[in-house]
């Protein structure tokens, strides 16, 4: 580090800052700001100047109990341009002892409680921040590029919950409350009480950067049912050592009450209480939400799209199977990465603890486009939203003698008037056309039998293999991948299941193992699902895969009753660090230009002998390399390189980086040569 210089106090600018990040409504004591948009904040100095090029210093921004740089949850910048996509800072001011300087995290960091931290060689707090989705900015997942519908989605803090029957469709006002003093404290503890946060923090807070996790975290903790989450159900009629579900008009009193008996469930929510809730936090972390009113909605207890109610002859119904009046769940904005572009938007999401989703009471998100179009292997849990809205129903009537009549049914009975509050005004806005094409069409009859041909959960008989892979597979980490095994059949199975990873090359050459695990008395009982987890280490890996980054994962199932052999296979790429290339003036033809470049070491042990290679058809096919030496664990390698354009116009140009484990790590950047 060159010369340091003191500071006496950090002004972070709560009130200009919460105003521009629309977290003003929290109130403007402390810092809340929306990831991916640039913050301001104030350095008065002890004494003397800040002196560019003289003094210089990182900052680092840290959240989590864990915090590390391996788990996206540190990262450490230096002073430069503002960078959207990235962590970055800059000086917008300096004059006398101020230093002002605009922070910009990076559009996908995760959200939460923050540190930030300038590090001169010696470190000084100045002080914390809370960081939230923003759906004002692009990059950032939960994007909704309206303003009308931003202000309904996420600020608005009251609406309108429809409840009835189709024929006589009333509302309920609810104050969401999301910036009532208090409740993003404790919308934030909802995440650091979740059951994963408490087995594995880092790897918990690591995920609060994609809304997908974060929803189908909540859906879960919005109800008790495994963890220490809000809301009690209650459908008994006996609500004597709680509050009825009906005389609830607030999140905030629910919340409250649930913070302030140190987490134990509030007693008692149905479908609605729990829908309400599920927004009022979704809306508080920045995630656009809207609450949803499904009207005859079936609960389709083993996913074959068919609900089927069986009656006495009392009329007394002995199914497990049922269709409600209503039933009300929420859905909440975001692009999924993780799915075809066209099931960005709304997700469903439904916390009312219903049935289980990967052994946890949890529903969704499931895109809605999905759902209108029978898509059921969409994850998450589409079939079981699929029959709330366009299962077919089959009403039977058992005798006495034991004998099961069939006494009518309905394709069009189950989904009617999906409802959700209007944007910006009091009245019901129909969504029905968003979830499934008109009742009897041609088009919706279609989807029926396809959704049903293609489900998978329950429908066909057999064991199913499948392989489940971790969200962020990067080198240098440790990370799980699963074989998931689900029985199908309507008895309970033996097997023997064997889990394989080899090093691969791109054209599927295998090299050596690089893990494995086994289970040779694997039990399933019918309609049961379970995984077998195999964790990939780094230290196993690192030495044995190519420079293609590939392993390939084998899963081995064998029936011990029918000995009928099953398998699946599947390629993962594992993710590089990036080079970054930062052009430090204007291009010019014939002029020399500076170009920076990074490039962040990912692994827990150092590089050796570390080199970037400049080229490109702007330097006439030239290479350029400049040795850096060794980087430590974590550390950032960098270079400054002058190269000279000989050719015109927008070039791109290559960056590589090489070292004893990290071998061609590539990167581009196009630039403008002006004449």
């Amino acid at each position: 580090m060159a010369a340091a210089f003191h500071v006496s106090r950090c002004d972070l600018q709560c009130r200009l800052n919460n105003a521009e990040h629309h977290t003003d409504l929290n109130g403007v004591d402390r810092l809340i700001v929306r990831r991916g948009q640039p913050f301001t904040l104030t350095l008065h100095l002890e004494s003397g100047t800040f002196q560019p090029g003289v003094n210089s210093f990182r900052l680092i921004a840290e959240t989590g109990p864990c915090c590390s740089e391996k788990w996206g949850t540190k990262a450490t910048f230096t002073l430069g341009d503002i960078d959207k996509k990235h962590w970055s800072a800059s000086v917008s001011h300096s004059s006398g002892n101020i230093l002002s300087l605009s922070v910009c995290s990076a559009p996908d960091a995760p959200i939460g409680q923050y540190s930030l931290t300038l590090d001169q060689g010696t470190t000084v707090s100045l002080g914390e921040f809370v960081l939230l989705f923003n759906p004002w900015c692009r990059r950032d997942a939960v994007f909704m590029d309206d303003e009308e519908k931003r202000k309904e989605y996420v600020l608005s803090q009251d609406g309108l919950i429809y409840t009835g029957t189709p024929k006589h469709i009333g509302d309920t006002a609810w104050n969401f409350g999301q910036f009532a003093p208090g409740i993003l404290d404790i919308c934030l503890r909802i995440l650091d009480e979740n059951p994963k946060h408490l087995k594995n923090p880092s790897k918990d807070c690591s995920g609060r950067r994609n809304p997908v996790y974060v929803t189908r975290l909540l859906s879960a903790m919005i109800n008790c049912n495994d963890d220490r989450g809000i809301l009690a159900g209650n459908w008994s009629g006996d609500y004597a050592d709680g509050t009825s579900p009906s005389c609830w008009n607030s999140s905030v009193e629910i919340l409250h009450e649930w913070q302030a008996s140190s987490c134990q469930p509030v007693c008692y929510g149905q479908c609605w209480v729990f829908a309400a809730v599920a927004c009022t936090v979704s809306r508080a972390l920045g995630i656009p939400c809207r609450v949803v009113t499904n009207f005859e909605s079936a609960h389709d207890t083993n996913s074959n799209l068919v609900i089927e109610l069986i009656y006495d002859e009392n009329r007394e119904r002995l199914s497990a199977d049922s269709v409600w009046n209503f039933h009300v769940w929420v859905e909440c904005w975001m692009a999924r990465p993780d799915l075809k572009p066209e099931f960005n938007g709304w997700q469903v999401c439904d916390p009312t603890p219903q049935e289980k989703s990967s052994g946890v009471y949890c529903c969704g998100p499931v895109p809605v486009k999905a759902i209108k179009e029978g898509e059921l292997t969409i994850k998450y849990d589409a079939p079981f939203v699929f029959a709330e809205v366009n299962a077919d129903v089959e009403q039977y009537i058992k005798l006495k003698n034991g004998r099961k009549a069939r006494m009518g049914g309905s394709m069009t009975h189950v989904g009617q008037c999906l409802s959700t509050k209007s944007v910006g005004k009091d009245t019901r806005e129909d969504i029905t056309h968003l979830y499934k094409y008109p009742e009897g069409s041609e088009r919706e009859r279609e989807v029926f039998q396809k959704a049903k041909h293609g489900n998978k959960h329950g429908s066909e008989p057999g064991l199913q293999i499948k392989i489940k892979v971790s969200e962020d597979m990067r080198r240098g980490c440790d990370f799980d991948v699963f074989a998931v095994v689900t029985n199908n059949t309507s008895v309970s199975k033996t097997c023997w299941l064997k889990f394989l990873a080899s090093a691969s090359t791109y054209n599927r050459r295998l090299g050596k193992s690089c893990g494995r695990v086994e289970n040779s008395d694997l039990q399933l009982s019918s309609g049961e699902e379970k995984q077998l987890p195999l964790r990939l280490c780094y230290t196993n890996y690192g030495k044995l895969i190519t420079q293609d980054s590939m392993i390939q994962l084998t899963a081995l199932l064998i029936d011990k009753d029918t000995r009928e052999i099953f398998n699946a296979r599947r390629t993962i790429v594992l993710g590089n660090p990036e080079v970054k290339i930062e052009i430090l003036g204007k291009p010019k033809l014939y002029y020399e230009l500076a170009v920076g470049l990074s490039l962040q070491n990912p692994l827990s042990e150092s590089l050796e002998n570390c080199t970037f290679t400049v080229e490109g058809s702007l330097m006439d096919g030239k290479k350029i390399k400049q040795i850096v030496g060794s980087v430590g664990p974590n550390q950032t390698a960098k270079a400054k390189i002058n190269i000279t354009p000989t050719c015109p116009g927008t070039r791109k140009l290559l960056a590589i980086f090489n070292s004893n484990k990290l071998h061609n790590i590539k990167g581009y950047k196009n630039i403008d040569v002006g004449k």
